[in-house]
């Protein structure tokens, strides 16, 4: 077992604390789980609201994800630590987040500190889920965090895409072009056919309902300082972890994650690119990191400074990297570490050409995809392909947004955090960027994806390997 000689300023912080976290179910919200209970283990208690699904009661859900690679190595050192987790069965668009009036004075009367991250990540959600979830869902914790008698801290999770007409996103609040209050009354009593309609008019000059959602609640949480120490936390592009709590984790196809893997099956051949523009991509452990570091900074501050603390958690200017050079660094490691039972050849490429972008997916996605199905209608099996790709385009037309924009994030206040954190956080709760080397983070990335979205034991690379000669003479 790992023993802590000294707790660091940060452990020290988070011991005797009780935490209440939203959305302790998603990808970021199982790593920040994990971390606080790994490294701040003399915590109280963390409480996390989660609903039933599938059939599933939220106790079972809980016992179902504490036994993911994610936890290995509290299950192994810490196992004790686990017991910490005490799930409240609710839903937050719920009113009270269906919460009984006991459930809701433990909250009020225990928890110091408060991690939202509840959110609908769906880019393509219509607009009243997209503002259900994510506006209201916030107004909601919000109300919730008023009463509590002791609140330190208020972490709000947004994202560095949601002000997307500032040429420079500064680390500062900016003013939402609509009144968060009104649009949410409106999606609840609009009906959905003139909501729907409009939408893109409302949007504008957003491109999903994803990032107009977030603005609204980074106001509404805004609109709470100072009377609640609240702090807003944009992250970029998050992507599998680089060491914490196992390289290469990650437990969904979202992102770029999904178009490595359709890559490296054969089934993308092209993605609408600008390889020149900069990837905005930040490690989850990095990101975890620096969210419990704010929530100790805001937390510990006695004075709260006048303006809402704002963190770009962004390598932006630290450390850039290209699309290009993902993309270039990406096929020569993927080439050694391939996917079982490719479709094609993964010789995909980015194109900065809308037009020839175009007609790849014309002649490489659309057309081998009919071809495909046909030949399974005349062998009397199921069809599968077009339906496939078009789940692929209608993904890659949504991303291609952020990945034909040149982004410029300002990220100061999490440089200076990162420079002001005593010796021990620092190697506790690294945000260093330079300590990332990019092909061996490349090379976990993919076999991430590999093992823990697509369940491909490392036990079968060979065969891969070998598959991916057959497939390359072929092609």
């Amino acid at each position: 077992m790992e023993e802590e000689m000294e707790l660091s300023p940060i452990q020290k912080f988070y011991s005797g604390k009780t935490i209440f976290v939203t959305g302790a179910s998603g990808f970021m919200g199982k790593v920040l789980l994990e971390k606080l209970l790994y490294r701040c283990s003399d915590l109280t208690r963390i409480y996390i609201l989660l609903r039933a699904k599938r059939g599933r009661s939220p106790e079972m859900r809980l016992d179902d994800m504490l036994k993911l690679p994610v936890f290995e190595r509290i299950r192994t050192n810490k196992p004790h630590v686990l017991s910490k987790i005490k799930v409240l069965p609710g839903d937050i668009v719920e009113k009270n987040f269906g919460l009984n009036e006991s459930q809701q004075n433990l909250l009020i009367n225990e928890v110091d500190i408060i991690f939202h991250f509840a959110a609908t990540l769906k880019l393509e959600a219509k607009l009243k889920d997209a503002i259900e979830m994510n506006a209201i869902g916030t107004a909601a914790v919000l109300e919730l965090a008023k009463k509590i008698k002791k609140l330190k801290a208020f972490v709000h999770l947004s994202t560095a895409f949601c002000h997307v007409d500032q040429e420079e996103l500064g680390e500062c609040v900016y003013d939402s072009p609509e009144n968060p209050n009104e649009v949410m009354r409106m999606t609840q009593w609009l009906k959905p056919e003139a909501l729907e309609l409009l939408t893109p008019k409302l949007l504008e000059p957003h491109p999903n309902t994803y990032t107009y959602s977030k603005r609204l609640a980074e106001t509404l949480v805004a609109n709470e300082y100072p009377n609640l120490p609240c702090v807003i936390a944009r992250p970029s592009i998050v992507t599998p972890s680089w060491e914490e709590p196992v390289p290469g984790w990650v437990d969904s196809l979202n992102g770029p994650v999904g178009i490595i893997v359709g890559a490296g099956k054969g089934v993308i051949r092209s993605v609408h690119c600008n390889g020149h523009y900069h990837a905005q991509l930040i490690p989850v452990d990095l990101a975890i990191n620096a969210l419990i570091a704010i929530g100790h900074t805001i937390g510990a501050t006695e004075q709260r400074p006048k303006n809402i603390p704002v963190y770009n958690i962004t390598q932006s200017g630290v450390r850039p990297i290209s699309w290009a050079d993902v993309v270039q660094k990406g096929k020569t490691i993927a080439y050694n570490y391939p996917f079982e039972a490719g479709i094609w050849y993964p010789d995909g490429d980015i194109r900065s050409s809308k037009f020839i972008h175009n007609l790849f997916v014309l002649f490489f996605h659309i057309l081998p995809a009919y071809l495909i199905d046909f030949l399974l209608l005349i062998f009397r099996q199921k069809r599968f392909m077009v339906h496939i790709q078009k789940r692929i385009s209608d993904g890659l037309e949504v991303l291609q947004y952020f990945t034909t924009r040149e982004w410029s994030f300002r990220n100061e206040q999490l440089i200076k955090l990162w420079q002001e954190m005593h010796p021990l956080d620092k190697k506790l709760f690294s945000i260093d960027f330079f300590a990332v080397e990019e092909a061996e983070y490349i090379k976990n990335i993919i076999l991430g994806a590999r093992v823990y979205c697509m369940k491909e034991k490392l036990e079968t690379l060979p065969r891969a390997r070998f598959h991916l000669k057959i497939t390359w003479c072929i092609y």
